[in-house]
This record gives C-alpha cells, sequence and structure tokens, in this order.
C-alpha cells in the first residue's frame, strides 16, 4: 500500500481540484480529505455518507454547583476569563486545568469536549474519508491523524493499493498530521511571487521529514517568467517537477458542475492532468 499526498503553501491552488482528478484516474485506493479546516473535496466526490462519529480532541471544564463554595479561587486563576458567575464558558474555556488544581471543594471536572465530526462515505471513486471541524475548536493536527487512521484500517481491510490525500495547506500542524509517514508528496504551485515563497517553505518541511516531493505548476501560463524560475529552484533542489497545467475557464466550469475535469471536458488541460498522474504513478512504483 502506498500514499500520496496532494499539499499546497496556501489555499486556492488547485490542490483539492486536482485530487478529484486523481481520484477518477486511479483504482483500488481510499480517499482522504485532511483540510479538516475547510473541506471540500466532497463538494466534487459527492459523498453518501455511511457512518459519522464525533471527534474528542480537547476537554472542557465543568462546575459542580452542590460542591462549589463559591469561593471564588478559579475565577482569580482563569487567565481566558472563561468562568463567570461561578459558570464555565465553553467558548472561552482552553481546557487548561488550573482551575481544577486549585478548587479548594473538588468540585470541578474535565470533559471531553465535541470538537469536529468525522464521516466515512461512499462515492463513484472509492471510499472516502473527511471531517468536520468545529467553529473555534483546535486539534486539528490531531484530527487529521484519526481520520488517516481510519483511512490506513479500511484500506488494510480492503487490500487498497492506494491512499489519496488531500492535504490540508500551509506548513502547520495540520500539514505535518497529513504528511507523516506518507510515500510521496506533489507540490500544487501557481506561478505567483507568494507561490515561489510558499514553494521555498512546504519544500523545506517535506525535506525535513525525508518525503519524497514532486511539483506541479498550476495555471503556469499566467506569469511564465516565474513558472521558470519556480522550475529553476525545484532544478536546483532535485526537485522533479512533473508536469506545468495551463489556465483554462473550463476547470472551474466542471467545479460548478461539481465533476471532476477529467469527466467534464477533452480540452488539453485534462490530457496535462492525466500526463501529470501517469508521471506521479511512475515515480511511485520506480
Amino acid at each position: 500500500m502506498k500514499q500520496i499526498v496532494v499539499i499546497s503553501g496556501k489555499g486556492g491552488t488547485g490542490k483539492t481540484t486536482l485530487t478529484a482528478c486523481f481520484a477518477a484516474l486511479s483504482k483500488n485506493k481510499i480517499i482522504c480529505d485532511c483540510d479538516v479546516d475547510a473541506a471540500d473535496l466532497y463538494l466534487l466526490l459527492g459523498p453518501d455518507i455511511m457512518h459519522e462519529e464525533n471527534f474528542t480532541g480537547s476537554k472542557v471544564a465543568l462546575i459542580d454547583p452542590e460542591k462549589c463554595s463559591e469561593c471564588g479561587e478559579c475565577v482569580k486563576a482563569c487567565r481566558f476569563d472563561a468562568i463567570i458567575d461561578l459558570e464555565i464558558d465553553p467558548v472561552k474555556c482552553e481546557g487548561c486545568g488550573v482551575c481544577v488544581y486549585l478548587c479548594p471543594e473538588k468540585a470541578i471536572v474535565m470533559n471531553n469536549r465535541v470538537d469536529g465530526t468525522i464521516f466515512l462515505s461512499d462515492t463513484s471513486y472509492g471510499p472516502f474519508f473527511y471531517a468536520r471541524l468545529n467553529a473555534g475548536s483546535g486539534n486539528s493536527g490531531k484530527l487529521v491523524t484519526e481520520i488517516r487512521k481510519k483511512a490506513f484500517q479500511k484500506a488494510s481491510d480492503m487490500k487498497s493499493e492506494l491512499i489519496l490525500i488531500d492535504g490540508s495547506p500551509g506548513i502547520g500542524c495540520p500539514v505535518i498530521a497529513s504528511i507523516s509517514g506518507t510515500d510521496l508528496a506533489l507540490i500544487v504551485i501557481e506561478p505567483t511571487l507568494s507561490g515561489e515563497h510558499d514553494l521555498l517553505r512546504i519544500a523545506g518541511l517535506t525535506e525535513h521529514f525525508k518525503i519524497p516531493t514532486l511539483v506541479c505548476i498550476n495555471k503556469f501560463d499566467i506569469n511564465e517568467d516565474i513558472s521558470n524560475k519556480i522550475e529553476n529552484i525545484c532544478n536546483e533542489k532535485k526537485i522533479p517537477v512533473v508536469g506545468k497545467i495551463p489556465y483554462d475557464p473550463i476547470v472551474t466550469r466542471a467545479m460548478i458542475e461539481k465533476k471532476t475535469v477529467i469527466e467534464f471536458t477533452d480540452r488539453p488541460v485534462k490530457e496535462q492532468i492525466q500526463n501529470i498522474w501517469k508521471n506521479i504513478y511512475e515515480k511511485l512504483s520506480g
């Protein structure tokens, strides 16, 4: 079993669009959306939810009014101003537990907090895992890890050859959780000054974790000077550029129709994406 993750230095580069295309092109795989803060791969894959479960990634304090002597020690100790009139505001509570430690009456306990939902679904492309983090909740990296564990178990049970991961954007904790232990990372970059900077950041991350890395330049023809500069950077860092996708409004039209580019059109952009997947598969197999 191999694991491929598609990542980018920021959102909006075409990472999810490409992942959906790869889902249409590949066989015998499990699909996993690890962008838990703003999951949107499901919009293109049209999943039927088979199972859902709560994700508890943190804790929240709770005061037992029968034990509470209203001494106010918890109010003084709380740095987040989460205790108002001796009641816990679950939105402000960070779950640090200092109130539990300092309460002389042992009237405060820490309870699990529901921070999101994990979904197992079925699609025409294969089983698909994704999640939704609740507004204001943290631990997105832990939620990504939970999704990947479930996807790996499902892949093992089904003897799947591939886990295809739509990774989180950026370089933070959810990205680290997305790429850890994968066999190959594809970085999707746009030819802009910020894209050039993002490439250096995200390539530095994959290099640190020793993840074999490839690069795809999306909309390369909107600024061919920077596209060439990005290619030169990749050559210097010995990162193969597996393809360059031209700008084509048909991609947006396909998204509006909730279809992958592979299914929606036969224009040159489709052939470019097919070639990119072929190059990725050859690198993975080699």
